[in-house]
Formats: C-alpha cells, structure tokens, sequence
C-alpha cells in the first residue's frame, strides 16, 4: 500500500486526522514520519490522540503521486516473509523432486545420463506448462489456489518415490508411464508456485523490482540447498522414498502456514486448514511406514529376500539371500551369486597372478565386496595388497557384516590389506607406488562416469604403476552378449600401448563373461597348475578360457577415448538388443 492509497484511505484533504483513524489502518507513529516533512504543516503526538496536519498543496502531490516507498502495516510485513519463506522451501522441493525421480530412472532403469537429461528435460517442460496455466487464475483467488497447489505438490510429489518402488517391483506395471506421468504432473504444479507467490506478493503492494529480485533470490538459494543436501545428507540418511516424503511434508506445511497467516483473507480458512492437516498426517505416517513398503517392493522385485539394502552417494545396494544363495546387486543389477562367485574370481585373479612370479604387491581397482582380495590373499608370496573402492558404505558392509565378510574369508579385515576410499583414477594420479599385479574389478561402462575409468589415457595411468613384468587384468563385461564393448576394452588396452591376451569364462548367474590380460611383453602363458586351492580352475578350463568361439571372435571395434567415450555407446547398443 501506498502512501496515496493511505491517505486517500484516511481522506486526508488538507484538514487533521485523530489517532483512532490512524490506529484502524494500522499505521504508527514511524508511519507518520515516514511522509515527507515538505507534506507535513504540524504534526502534533499527544498522550490520548496524534494530530496530523498537511498542507494543501501537497494532498494532491500525496494522493497522485510515487514515492517509491511501500507503506507496510505490520501484517503486510509478516505476510510477505512468510511468501519469501515459503519461495525457499517450495524451491527446494521443487528441485528435491526432480532430482529423486530422475536418481530412481536411473537406478532402476539404467543408463543414468540419458535418464537424467529426459527427467529433467521433460520436468522443465513441465514447469512452464504450469507456469504458463496460471494466467486463467483470477486474482481474487490466487491465494487460495497457491494453498491447494502446495497440498496437491506435496501428496503427489511426496509418494512419487515410493509409487514408483512399487511400481518396478511389479512386473506388469507400466513403470515408465507411471515414471514420466510423475514428471509431467509433479513438473506442472511446481511450475505453478513462483507465479502465483509473485502475484500473491505484488498484490500486497510490493514494489516488482523488489518483489522480483527478492523471489528468485529465495528461489535459487532453495535450489542450492536442496541439491547440496540430497546427495550428502538425505539420500545416504534417509533414502529415496522418505526423502521425497520429507519435502511432501514440507511442502504441506508451507499450505498450512500460509492459509494461518492469511486466515482473514480466506472465507473457507476452517476447511482449508483441515485440508492441510489431513495432507500432512498422511505423509506423516507413511513417513514412518516407508522403509517397509518399499522394503517389501524390493524384496517383490529381486524375489529372493532382501537381507541388507543402503543407498550411499555413489551407489544403492542390495543383498538377499534363499538357503545357500546370497546375491549382490547394485543399482538393481546383479554383482555376484554365491554359488557361482568363484568362478568369476577365480578367472580373473588366478591366470595373472601364476603369469608373474613372485608377486608380492598387488593393487586392486573397485572390487570393495573384497572377493577378489580373498582369492589374491590365497597366495603366501604376497606381502601387501592395496584396494583402492570409491564407495566406503561397501567396503565397510563386506567388512563388519558376519554373512558378508563371511564369503570373502575376512579379507578386507587381513593385516596384509590395505583398503583406501577414493576415486580410483584420482589415486593413481597421487600415488608413485608400483605392483607386480593390477586388478580392475569395476562395475560395468554403463555411463560417462564409469567410462572414463575404462579409457586410453586411464589405461595409461595404470600402466605407470606397473613393474616391467607385471601384469595387468580387466573385467571386461561379456564377449557374447555385448561383443562390441568387450572388444573395445581389448582395443583400448592396446592403444594405451599394452599387449594383451583375452579371455572368457562361463558363469551360470552371468552367462559367457569376459577379461583381458595385459602387459609390457607379450608373454602370456596359460598356466597349466595354480598353486593355490581352486573350486573352478584347472589346467584343463584355464585351456579353453583363452579360445574363442566364432560367435565370440574379434570384431573390428574403436577403443575409448575420453572424447567421445565410444565404449559407452557399444555397451548401450549390445545389451538393448539383448533386453528388447
């Protein structure tokens, strides 16, 4: 409000005006100050009335003209600190659920870059639909509509998460429709808030340089916080789905204090505030209730019961166990079947470690379930193994865990291991030490991150850490069901300036999986006895692991540069035409 509307309000036309009109309209005596002395004739504060004089000539400059200055009451002031707050919690949430929905699109379906450049895409898109819905809105009930869209954003966006858990844990569901659905809906009503906030504000006769500074000040420092909050405290904390709840209840909770502070203003304030007490003792409890049902939508999904789960930064894991079989998956994809471990740890420590002789250092690359160390470990020659995991959530759960630790024979626990969480190529950059055998027990090249750790130039910085007749061994994804990708692996190794030997084994829980062996020469034989106990190997096995099949034989590939990460896209290609 204006000091024109103020004193057009007050009908101030050159004669006096008593503190009991004054006092109607809110206004103090520092509201009385606050207009020019130039306007002021006499101004007289008494004990019982204030007497305020203008002059004539300046009820009409006061009446018609700017003076750039809001004239707030004490409501007005309250009212609009709460909007300004409510501006930074509603971006928050805003973005809280955008960045949940696209984590879970990738988690569940993979391919996390095409996954969060379509979620976010579509979510912006979204955004300006809503935006843009909010001219059909009458200004007389923006208020109103600006409660029911916070109730509706946090009921919808605050289950989002764990509908969606739901939803992949049933194998008939629609989950992507369900997914993008999610999106769009979610995505349109958030669209709607600033809009509406900002006409809630310039109705209450903030100035728009003000009012539009001050709301995307709010806006983007409620961006900032929530993006830096959910990937180092709410998603490790709380996970995914409560983490989604928590910013539902926030969201209901802005209704809530918004409909208090403008009760006056609404003619159904009693039936609102029920409104947003329901949404939130709904959210409330199924807060308390959602690490059971997606406990429960997990164990639907894997089938076999899910005996362990975290979500770190980096990485969501998952273990179940039925009778004899405990199983690994991270990111939903299965890591190892305790069945058949062996062979695949055997096939890829083994072969290298009886190539060099005397290989007392090791160094391990990923690998943090320390099932690879197990088998190094089997070695007595072997004075010192370090594994570098960037995930410290796995290598403490294989570590402290009885069942887990269990299935590595305690070998993240050995006085010969030493265990560093880091990125792997950061740590090599660091460190000058050499070892007689490399292992690099990586998840598969699914996206740009995981990619890079499979390039020429990574290649090339293991490469320096390793002694002359050292070796070094990858696991390599499968020669049969993604043969571009394996065989891009062989050829980055080469270009890194590697000679190298590939081989395969057969594990039931995988199918055909791949390695390669590589080193400075290009002596690679095939060991015709371990010297260590083995469940799978022999001379016989070790045999035909280094044949290839026609059907798995060398295809003429492009090894993985940084620049163009190539062997992202082989990796992508083969196993969709496995899938579809």
């Amino acid at each position: 409000m204006d000091y024109a509307t103020t004193l057009s309000h007050l009908k101030l036309k050159g004669g006096t005006a008593n503190r009991s009109f004054l006092k109607k309209r809110f206004l103090t005596r520092k509201t009385i100050h606050s207009i020019p002395k130039a306007a002021r004739q006499d101004t007289h504060f008494g004990s019982k009335h204030t007497v305020l004089h203008i002059k004539p000539l300046y009820c009409r400059i006061i009446r018609f003209s700017d003076f750039r200055r809001p004239l707030y009451n004490a409501h007005t002031m309250t009212a609009n600190r709460t909007l300004i707050i409510s501006v930074f919690i509603v971006a928050s949430c805003g973005l809280a659920y955008e960045l949940i929905i696209a984590a879970l699109a990738s988690y569940l379906l993979g391919d996390s870059i095409l996954q969060f450049s379509s979620v976010i895409g579509l979510y912006l898109f979204s955004m300006g639909i809503g935006a843009h819905l909010t001219r059909y809105i009458k200004d007389e009930d923006v208020l109103h509509r600006f409660i029911e869209i916070e109730l509706l954003v946090g009921i919808i966006g605050g289950i989002s998460a764990l509908a969606l858990f739901v939803a992949f844990g049933l194998s008939a569901a629609p989950f992507r429709t369900l997914l993008y659905a999610f999106v769009l809906i979610v995505g349109a009503v958030v669209g709607m808030e600033i809009p509406l906030v900002m006409r809630v504000l310039n109705r209450k006769g903030a100035e728009f340089k003000e009012l539009v500074a001050k709301v995307l000040t709010f806006d983007y420092l409620g961006a900032l916080a929530v993006s830096l909050l959910f990937p180092l405290l709410l998603a490790p904390k709380l996970g995914m789905a409560r983490s989604a709840l928590l910013f539902g209840i926030l969201n209901a909770a802005v209704a809530y204090l918004t409909a208090r502070v403008f009760k006056a203003e609404l003619p159904r304030y009693r039936a609102i505030r029920l409104r947003a007490l329901i949404v939130l003792s709904v959210l409330a409890a199924t807060f308390a209730y959602a690490d059971r049902i997606s406990f429960k939508a997990e164990q639907s999904y894997f089938g076999d019961p899910v005996v362990y789960q975290s979500h770190s930064p980096y990485q969501r894991l998952v273990v179940t166990r039925w009778k004899d079989d405990t199983r690994l998956y991270i990111n939903g994809n299965l890591q190892f079947s305790s069945r058949d471990e062996a062979r695949y740890h055997e096939a890829l420590v083994l072969p290298a470690m009886q190539m060099v002789q005397n290989a007392a250092r090791i160094l391990i690359l990923g690998g943090g379930d320390g099932l690879a160390a197990r088998e190094v470990l089997k070695y007595p020659q072997v004075k010192h193994v370090t594994l570098v995991d960037l995930d410290p959530d796995m290598t403490a759960t294989f570590k402290t865990s009885a069942t887990l630790s269990a299935l590595n024979q305690g070998s993240l626990s050995h006085p010969k291991m030493h265990v560093v969480n880091d990125d792997a190529a950061k740590w090599l950059e660091g460190s000058s030490e050499k070892f007689d055998v490399i292992i690099i027990d990586l998840p598969d090249p699914s996206n740009f991150s995981l990619g890079k750790l499979y390039s020429v130039p990574m290649y090339r910085l293991v490469a320096r850490h390793l002694q002359p007749q050292g070796k070094i061994v990858v696991q390599s994804t499968s020669p049969y069901f993604a043969p571009n990708a394996y065989w891009s692996v062989v050829a980055t190794l080469e270009a890194a300036g590697l000679s190298t030997a590939p081989y395969h084994v057969y594990v039931p829980s995988f199918g055909e999986w791949g390695f390669v062996l590589a080193g400075f020469d290009k002596q690679f034989p095939v060991p015709q006895k371990f010297d260590v106990p083995t469940r799978y190997l022999n001379a016989q096995t070790a045999a035909e692991m280094f044949r290839f099949p026609p059907d798995m034989a060398r295809r003429k590939v492009e090894p993985n540069y940084l620049n163009n990460q190539i062997l992202v896209s082989y990796f992508e290609s083969d196993w969709r035409n496995v899938t579809r």
